[in-house]
């Protein structure tokens, strides 16, 4: 399935489903399938509700298939949002890629970096990066974004991935020069839109493995990054196990699980956001993620 957070103009945020150019109304699915209990109302909802959720999904998304054209709408007269607008926690992976941290001048270290993305800094697809004055050195960088759907605690590496509701595409936009200021990258990740997250939750079941999707960045139309999930230093199994042992991941955590070389702080001369750009995540069977940009 691939789970969206979505608006019209004569509604407020509420779930729907993609599928192709379409996009079904879940809640309305639900109801009119004779559901009993009232459909989440929100994919942080959807998700505390576990298996039973899902199936709640699935089961609105073959009632309207059966029923083509009364629960479903265009997609494009809709307004995605993030697939969840306000995550709890959003942990990130920095010099995941070996090449990565090669064009930065780092070495490849023996334990993840972690660091942390507030929710006030996510956006949808189509929404506006807005690069603050206190920024000159905004940055792009394509990622996986991996949902958790089930809390979890010291959960092994073998079992880690029953652990995942889904994948969407993110991009950790990142102001260099305020990364750069001391050894704690947080004030250049942490800014408001700086985290675009979308433009759908793909199930778990859509996605295999994790560790081997084509990844890219394009920046205007320009390939800036082009690389695979299979050259990850730390994998998706092993980043929710190591996570899981530092604090308890719970429904609705996102884990951005680092950016492949390409960035535009390596470049030469350095390529930065500019005003009126238009940058692009592409992540194989996940999705594909346009922001314009405003400085």
């Amino acid at each position: 399935m691939k789970l969206v957070t979505y608006q019209t103009s004569h509604s407020a945020a509420q779930l729907g489903a993609l599928r192709g150019e379409t996009l079904i109304n879940l809640s309305a699915a639900h109801a009119a399938a004779g559901g009993h209990s009232p459909f989440p109302t929100t994919m942080l909802s959807l998700l505390e509700a576990g298996a039973s959720g899902m199936a709640l999904a699935r089961e609105a998304i073959a009632y309207a298939e059966k029923h083509p054209g009364q629960f479903a709408m265009p997609a494009m007269d809709a307004t995605l949002l993030a697939p969840l607008p306000r995550p709890g926690k959003i942990i990130c992976l920095g010099r995941n890629y070996a090449a990565h941290a090669k064009e930065g001048g780092a070495e490849v270290l023996e334990y993840p970096i972690l660091f942390i993305k507030p929710a006030t800094s996510v956006i949808g697809p189509g929404a506006t990066i807005v690069v603050p004055s206190s920024t000159t050195k905004p940055d792009y960088e394509a990622e996986l974004a991996v949902v958790i759907g089930r809390s979890c605690k010291d959960v092994d590496e073998a079992h880690a991935l029953e652990f995942v509701a889904g994948y969407t595409c993110a991009n950790d936009v990142s102001a260099r020069d305020l990364q750069k200021r001391t050894h704690q990258w947080d004030q250049g990740k942490m800014l408001d839109t700086f985290c675009p997250l979308g433009p759908a939750l793909v199930t778990a079941d859509e996605v295999p493995d994790p560790g081997q999707l084509d990844i890219k960045a394009i920046l205007n139309g320009a390939i800036m990054q082009r690389s695979t999930t299979a050259l990850m230093i730390f994998s998706v199994p092993f980043t929710i196990s190591y996570i899981s042992k530092i604090a308890t991941l719970e429904p609705g955590d996102i884990i951005l699980t680092g950016t492949p070389d390409g960035v535009g702080q390596a470049r030469n001369p350095p390529v930065f956001l500019q005003n009126g750009d238009s940058i692009t995540i592409e992540i194989e069977g996940v999705g594909t993620l346009t922001n314009p940009v405003r400085r």
